[in-house]
């Protein structure tokens, strides 16, 4: 589950998941819904791998969302969906990608940039059930 919420002049994402792995995932196609307007028009063409590890669990969000988007801004690549695992502070992803067509995607926003803003990711218990949260603001 993602969803956007205004931050005066950006735009915020938040994402929640039942595991650390899906949030990621989820939070990478919640990024992919800021770039292009319908991610049912994001088709699975290409697979790309990312491996990254960050110091912390914030700052390894925050370095997979900056990667996500670089593949957007250096190959014009939008993510269709990831498997995502997620081992302390590391991760390795599998990415499905769409090269991105003025014809086929109408484009949402243009993501200028990932920000610390408000990031957070929170393990919660929601009804006696443990659940993942995730927010970051990005600029627009």
């Amino acid at each position: 589950m993602f969803e956007t919420f205004d931050h005066t002049a950006d735009l915020g994402l938040r994402v929640g998941a039942d595991s650390i792995n899906e949030l990621f995932a989820e939070a990478a196609v919640g990024l992919a819904s800021l770039i292009v307007a319908d991610v049912a028009t994001i088709e699975a063409s290409q697979e790309r791998s990312i491996e990254i590890s960050s110091p912390d669990l914030e700052y390894l969000y925050f370095d997979w969302l900056s990667e996500v988007l670089y593949l957007f801004e250096s190959e014009g690549l939008v993510v269709a969906n990831a498997d995502v695992d997620v081992d302390g502070v590391s991760l390795r992803a599998a990415v499905d990608v769409d090269s991105f067509c003025e014809t086929r995607h109408l484009r949402s926003h243009e993501v200028k940039a990932i920000t610390y803003h408000g990031l957070n990711v929170n393990l919660h218990e929601r009804d006696g059930k443990q659940s993942w949260l995730a927010e970051v603001i990005v600029d627009i």
